[in-house]
C-alpha cells in the first residue's frame, strides 16, 4: 500500500467529481436546507400552543433532528462513487490507470477516500450549521437544553463516517454489476432507507438515540462495513476490471 498513490488518486477524483454541477449541489444544498430548515422546526415547534418545548422532549427532538443527517451521509457519497467506479468504466478511462504499477487496493481506497471525504465534510458543515443555529435558539427561548451532548458527540464522530463509508462499499460492489451511473446511484441510494426507518421510530419513540443505542449502532456499522471492505476488495480486481468490465 502506498500512500502517496492512493492520495493521488483520491485528490484527481475528488477534482473531477467536484467540477460536475450536480455534485456540488448535492454536496452544498442537502446539509444547509437540512440545517436551516430543522432548525425552523425547533423555533417553531411551540409556538402554536404559546408554550416551550419541555426540556426531555427537546433534548429528544435536538438529537432525532442530528441523526437526520446520518441519512444524508449515507446517501451523499453515491454520486462521487458512482461517478467514480461506473463513470469511468463506461468512460474505459480507468484503464490506463489499471495499466500503471498502482496496486489495487491503491485504487481502491483511492477513489474510496475521494468519495467519503467531501460528505463527510459537508455533513459535519450541516450539522454544526443546526448545532449552532439551534443552541442558538434555545438560548433565547430561555431553554437549558444544548448540543453537542454525548449523544451528539457519537453521532458525528462516528454514525455519519460509519454510515458514509457504508455508502462508498455499496457502491464499490454495486458498480461490479451496473452498467451505467445513474443505475449505480440508484442502487446505492436505497442504502438510506434503513437509516430513515431509524429516524421515524426515534421520532416515534420507538427506539432510543442514547449513547448506548448510538455506541450499539456504531458497533453495528463498523462489522458490516468490516464485512463489505473484505467483499469490494475481493470484487475490485485489475483482471477482472481489464477483461470483463466491457
Amino acid at each position: 500500500m502506498n500512500g502517496t498513490d492512493i492520495l493521488t488518486i483520491a485528490r484527481k477524483d475528488a477534482r473531477t467529481a467536484l467540477r460536475r454541477r450536480g455534485v456540488r449541489l448535492s454536496l452544498v444544498l442537502f446539509p444547509v436546507i437540512a440545517a436551516v430548515g430543522l432548525s425552523l422546526v425547533v423555533r417553531y415547534a411551540g409556538t402554536r400552543s404559546g408554550t416551550t418545548i419541555p426540556p426531555e422532549i427537546l433534548s429528544r427532538l435536538l438529537v432525532s433532528f442530528l441523526f437526520f443527517f446520518v441519512i444524508g451521509s449515507s446517501s451523499l457519497p453515491t454520486a462521487i462513487a458512482a461517478y467514480s467506479f461506473v463513470g469511468e468504466k463506461v468512460e474505459r478511462s480507468l484503464e490506463p490507470l489499471l495499466a500503471t504499477p498502482v496496486t489495487d487496493l491503491d485504487v481502491l481506497l483511492g477513489k474510496a477516500l475521494a468519495a467519503f471525504v467531501p460528505p463527510v465534510v459537508a455533513t459535519w458543515f450541516g450539522a454544526g450549521l443546526f448545532i449552532v443555529i439551534t443552541d442558538r435558539e434555545v438560548s433565547r427561548s430561555g431553554g437549558t437544553t444544548h448540543l453537542p451532548d454525548a449523544t451528539a458527540w457519537l453521532i458525528l464522530g462516528l454514525a455519519i463516517p460509519l454510515s458514509a463509508l457504508l455508502s462508498v462499499l455499496v457502491s464499490v460492489l454495486v458498480s461490479v454489476r451496473a452498467t451505467d451511473t445513474r443505475s449505480a446511484q440508484q442502487a446505492a441510494g436505497l442504502l438510506a432507507l434503513p437509516f430513515a426507518a431509524v429516524y421515524v421510530m426515534s421520532e416515534i419513540q420507538v427506539i432510543s438515540l442514547d449513547p448506548a443505542g448510538m455506541l450499539t449502532l456504531a458497533g453495528v456499522l463498523a462489522a458490516i462495513d468490516v464485512v463489505l471492505f473484505v467483499l469490494a476488495r475481493a470484487a475490485f480486481d485489475r483482471e477482472e476490471i481489464l477483461t470483463r468490465w466491457r
